[in-house]
């Protein structure tokens, strides 16, 4: 059978699809059609991965998927933070080996040819400190990333703590990737569509009409659940949707793992009173040292980026609206205010952009027609000959 190549694939969707036509994804199509070819070429040393990186809805993910998809070598395609939460738990699991991250690299070199990444973004100052090795000793061993993100390499981490520990991981990037800017001028998540609304304003009553009927005649109860260690107290759920509060959801310490174990569990979420997510940032300081137990640093106090009291809600919605697009899985919202007006104010309004993008686009009916068509478990993403 002959191989379909994704500058195949891309071409036919322009025709069949009726995609607007948009020089920046032409340039991105053609370089993961050269490193698609260079892969299959047996003969060639493995190639420069491609780093796809521009605003919200240019049709970046929707390229690496095409090009995953296309693969006949070994290959994984996971959310970036999927893949660091697979990291910190292997080093942990090969702790008290001579080199833990060399090992880890051998291992993935040894399963996969090449690494999908969607939304690569670094805000976790762990993360940061790790990656300048792990990308390192990736490419060392001889595999091809494949990434899409916001932002250019460069810009990663921008403001963080102790940034020049990230600084290895850029220059990694830079050198082991094709940088390809995907900035069209139109955010195609937009484009007209039927709506197929899953977001209210003030509208308890319609989240209730929407749970009745996901779950149909099946019974429902308010009984508690257990997750990540967490008592998670429920306004309903039924095997087929799970009806929370916000407060309960975001406002507790989970994280994304947590958003995955419910989005495995559950094919709906209603989420209720989510507020008004901006908040008024407050200088804060910490006492310079108190960062890094490894690298020696001068006394003193530090100015670290103004943050706001609900800052770590936010960050947990985004997770969410990620986990939940990711998955297909449908995300019913009863908030305060409109999508416009839901975070216009705070430290994380740069990566908010996104969620906004995201929850534009789940309210359309083809982003529910195309449940399971693009996106698939870590496990399920490996391609062999």
């Amino acid at each position: 059978m002959l191989m379909r190549s994704p500058l195949q694939a891309y071409q036919e969707a322009k025709i069949q699809r009726g995609f607007v036509e948009d020089s920046a994804q032409d340039r991105a199509a053609q370089a993961l059609e050269n490193c698609f070819q260079a892969l299959h070429n047996s003969t060639q040393r493995p190639p420069q991965g491609v780093y796809l990186w521009g605003p919200v809805g240019r049709g970046k993910t929707w390229l690496m998927d095409v090009f995953h998809q296309c693969l006949q070598v070994s290959a994984r395609r996971q959310h970036f933070h999927h893949f660091m939460q697979w990291v910190h738990r292997r080093l942990f699991e090969l702790s008290g080996n001579r080199d833990p991250l060399l090992l880890l690299a051998e291992e993935l070199a040894s399963e996969v040819r090449v690494l999908c990444f969607d939304e690569l973004f670094v805000s976790d100052i762990g993360d940061a400190m790790l990656l300048g090795r792990l990308f390192g000793t990736m490419f060392d061993a001889g595999v091809v990333l494949v990434a899409t993100s916001n932002q250019a390499p460069a810009q990663l981490y921008q403001d963080g703590f102790n940034r020049e520990r990230f600084l290895p991981a850029i220059a990694a990037l830079e050198a082991n990737m094709q940088i390809i800017e995907v900035a069209g001028a139109q955010d195609h998540r937009l484009h007209p569509g039927d709506n197929f609304a899953h977001y209210w304003v003030n509208d308890e009553d319609a989240l209730a009409h929407a749970f009745t009927q996901l779950i149909g005649s099946q019974p429902s109860n308010t009984q508690a659940l257990t997750l990540g260690g967490r008592t998670l107290p429920v306004v309903q759920h039924s095997p087929a949707a799970v009806w929370l509060e916000f407060s309960a959801l975001c406002g507790q310490a989970f994280a994304a793992v947590d958003y995955i174990l419910l989005c495995d569990r559950f094919p709906a979420i209603l989420l209720s009173n989510v507020p008004r997510l901006s908040g008024h940032c407050r200088p804060t300081k910490i006492a310079r040292g108190t960062e890094d137990g490894v690298q020696r640093v001068a006394a003193g106090d530090r100015e670290l980026p103004a943050l706001s009291r609900n800052d770590d809600s936010v960050r947990r919605f985004i997770a969410l609206v990620d986990e939940c697009y990711d998955r297909r899985t449908p995300l019913y919202i009863n908030a305060a205010a409109p999508l416009t007006e839901l975070y216009t104010e705070g430290y994380l309004g740069f990566p908010f952009q996104r969620t906004l993008s995201r929850l534009r686009e789940m309210q359309l009916r083809r982003f529910h027609d195309e449940k399971g068509s693009t996106t698939a478990e870590p496990d399920d993403t490996t391609h062999s000959l």
